[in-house]
């Protein structure tokens, strides 16, 4: 707890440069929509980004971008979890092979939050960048991964803060968690999950695995696509067994480094 209330201002200036660095240009009209805040607001804050080097204006697609000086913000950043360290090199290896970004995630409080990603080694991303990208549990490919593997005791407590978020009617809300505790049956009988189809971008799709440890997941591995290139079924068939033999040394790895 602190004794002052934050700064608005330098809240929505990192908001901003959130939404900046997920894409490689972003107009005005784009950052109104994702943050709700005033055109005139966001204006003022991205030519203060830009007088301070973090950002440029590119008249040519009408629109914003990060320059690479948003790379000094993690210069003093360090200690990523096992499961990030010992998986780089297999998510590495899963985007040479199939040319698609690759993402390894962990749990952080009723989400899961991106720590690696190779979109900057794909040359068919989807998306402009992921790290720490923060993504649901109950709709998101790395998310379901975690909520269906994880032990059930964790799972519950996971369910119920999520339950608690939901709006409507207390019946309504025990549906939700039928349909869920349904799905996530689902993903653990098929070994995999992936992104609900009214997810946002509806234009790719992610199938995800968990990294286990005994019982425990330590994370969730994905490999995301477009899915006017590969049919869902034909996905599953391409990349799940690969990211399940990627799994299985990444744990190997963890016990090792461990």
């Amino acid at each position: 707890m602190t004794s002052f209330s934050p700064v608005r201002a330098v809240e929505r200036t990192l908001h901003i440069l959130e939404h900046l660095n997920r894409n490689r240009v972003t107009r005005v009209q784009d950052l109104h929509k994702a943050t709700g805040l005033p055109k005139p607001t966001i204006v003022r804050l991205l030519q203060t980004l830009e007088q301070t080097g973090y950002v440029s204006n590119d008249p040519r697609h009408g629109g914003y971008q990060v320059t690479s000086r948003v790379t000094s913000l993690s210069a003093g950043f360090h200690g990523d979890p096992l499961v990030v360290e010992a998986g780089r090199p297999h998510a590495a290896a899963l985007t040479k092979q199939f040319m698609w970004p690759a993402t390894i995630a962990i749990l952080q409080d009723a989400m899961v939050i991106v720590r690696y990603s190779t979109i900057p080694d794909s040359p068919n991303s989807p998306f402009h960048a992921t790290v720490n990208m923060r993504l649901t549990l109950d709709h998101h490919a790395l998310g379901l991964a975690y909520l269906a593997f994880c032990p059930t005791e964790q799972q519950d407590t996971l369910i119920k803060m999520l339950m608690a978020e939901e709006e409507g009617s207390k019946d309504r809300i025990q549906e939700k968690e039928v349909l869920l505790r349904r799905k996530l049956k689902t993903v653990r009988d098929q070994g995999f999950a992936d992104r609900d189809a009214n997810m946002e971008p509806r234009s790719s799709n992610t199938i995800a695995v968990p990294v286990m440890s005994e019982d425990r997941v330590l994370g969730t591995l994905g490999v995301t696509y477009f899915r006017a290139a590969h049919k869902r079924a034909d996905a599953i068939g391409k990349f799940t067994s690969k990211l399940q033999t990627a799994v299985r040394r990444i744990s190997r790895d963890i016990r090792r480094l461990g």
